[in-house]
């Protein structure tokens, strides 16, 4: 079975640490600049296992920036950044035959999210995510299998990752369960490769429960500079995370997805994670493009589409929003 990795960041290089350490399939990886040259020079190198007893292991990855050269794939893992899809949905079409299953393992609400989706008004768009429906005409839904990933990595360099923590991948057809072959097959194949795999019977409502509760904490922490536990800590910011997400609740209601969680017990799950840094935080601390649009762009989309009033959303993404586009990390005619 063909497998492309398309980015290898720290979740991308993760699953291809971890499927490569198996070899049951031929493993490829789309990759750019000092990424790509690491894995042509070193190949890839995995850290895991706690600090003091921490193992390095390092594998031959054949990798490419253009997808011409690697030809049609069985599955094409999605593990970019959600801001750099536009990119991919311009390049990637070498890769996908009638029947590659896209493997879609990101941030937030994605493109094909109201695929399959049941009681959704059909009138409901994303348009932060895909104003012109290049996403979707590139990216098939009909091919897509959600995953929601509860993993930490972090790229300690060009191809240098390290696991942190979380082994638990939960998987799902946009229509609702794991029947079908091609979602028997990513399990088995994520299973072999070590992972935790979970069946959802709709994905989509995992993927909101995800978002319920990193949409407030991912933003907040890249305005601040803190980690979660600093921000958890914090009884006016918790407070107001609550807010937004009690209006985050009542949007999902109105498309189906109900969550029935106070938000203190969600923090108490975040807390959970200890003094740790978000994605956001690293991006911003990196100095890359934030996916602001993906984790409450597009959550007000719907809520704007669906009328529930969302003051506090609305306030959470005017102060990301302002504060990514002084440092120039965040578009200015978004």
């Amino acid at each position: 079975m063909k497998v492309c990795i398309y980015g290898l960041g720290a979740i991308g290089g993760l699953l291809a640490a971890r499927l490569a350490a198996r070899g049951e399939v031929q493993l490829s990886a789309i990759a750019r600049g000092a990424t790509l040259q690491a894995l042509r020079d070193h190949g890839l190198s995995f850290i895991e296992g706690p600090p003091d007893q921490a193992q390095q292991q390092r594998y031959d990855l054949h990798a490419s920036d253009n997808p011409a050269d690697l030809g049609v794939q069985d599955v094409v893992i999605l593990s970019v950044k959600t801001t750099a899809l536009p990119d991919v949905a311009a390049r990637i079409a070498p890769l996908l035959g009638p029947d590659t299953t896209l493997l879609s393992a990101m941030n937030g609400i994605p493109w094909w999210f109201f695929h399959g989706l049941p009681g959704t008004p059909e009138h409901l768009q994303l348009k932060s995510l895909d104003p012109d429906g290049t996403l979707a005409a590139a990216l098939p839904s009909s091919q897509v299998v959600g995953t929601v990933t509860h993993l930490s990595a972090a790229n300690m360099g060009p191809g240098v990752v390290r696991h942190v923590a979380g082994n638990r991948i939960i998987i799902g057809e946009p229509g609702g369960g794991t029947a079908t072959a091609r979602s028997q097959t990513i399990t088995h194949m994520l299973q072999s490769a070590g992972f935790d795999t979970e069946p959802s019977q709709q994905i989509q409502a995992d993927i909101w429960y995800k978002l319920w509760g990193n949409m407030t904490v991912n933003p907040i922490s890249a305005i601040t500079g803190a980690t979660g536990d600093r921000i958890l800590d914090d009884d006016y910011v918790r407070h107001f995370m609550s807010r937004c997400m009690l209006e985050a609740a009542e949007v999902g209601a109105r498309i189906g997805i109900h969550i029935n969680q106070d938000p203190e017990d969600r923090h108490q799950v975040t807390r959970q994670l200890g003094a740790f840094r978000t994605s956001m935080l690293q991006d911003v601390q990196a100095g890359k493009s934030i996916e602001l649009d993906a984790l409450v762009g597009a959550m007000l989309d719907i809520a704007h589409q669906v009328n529930v009033p969302v003051p506090n959303i609305e306030t959470l993404m005017g102060l990301s929003r302002l504060h990514a586009r002084t440092l120039e990390l965040y578009p200015l005619d978004s």
